[in-house]
């Protein structure tokens, strides 16, 4: 692994551990449509986990057309951010998570956001997964940098 993708994992890791929320990007009725979710990632940098209730626009949106992106930045709301600020976004697909492999998704999730953990047991509630394909990530105000993920 080259030096970069390197420093780059370890830019991520170092976000996704600062960060507790992010903006999902779906489409509903092929126009955009946002919505902000706590999310976890995994690790290997592979997967982002969040939850979400069936009964809401996120749900049937990524039942729909389960291609997604998210945004994860660290802003702060200063000038100081055009130097400073990490943006991320990510593109995968989204899938509810399935009985099967859920208890290790959900406890990564719980570790970051242990005040969720009656909404996530709900019956209402599913755990969604985004398989990453890639990560575009912008700093000091212009650089852009993409990361594929192998899958």
């Amino acid at each position: 692994m080259a030096e970069d993708e390197i420093q780059l994992k370890k830019l991520l890791k170092e976000l996704f551990r600062s960060q507790l929320f992010a903006a999902l990007a779906t489409q509903q009725l092929a126009r955009p449509y946002a919505n902000l979710v706590a999310f976890a990632a995994t690790d290997d940098l592979k997967s982002i986990v969040f939850a979400t209730r069936r009964q809401t626009n996120k749900y049937a949106n990524l039942l729909s057309n389960n291609s997604v992106s998210v945004l994860i930045d660290n802003r702060t709301n200063r000038d100081s951010d055009l130097r400073t600020a990490v943006a991320v976004t990510v593109t995968g697909t989204a899938e509810e998570v399935k009985k099967d492999q859920k208890e290790g998704l959900l406890q990564l999730y719980l570790v970051k956001h242990h005040n969720l953990e009656k909404f996530v047991h709900s019956p209402d509630s599913a755990l969604f997964r985004i398989r990453v394909k890639r990560y575009y990530i912008v700093r000091n105000f212009q650089e852009v940098v993409e990361l594929k993920i192998e899958a």
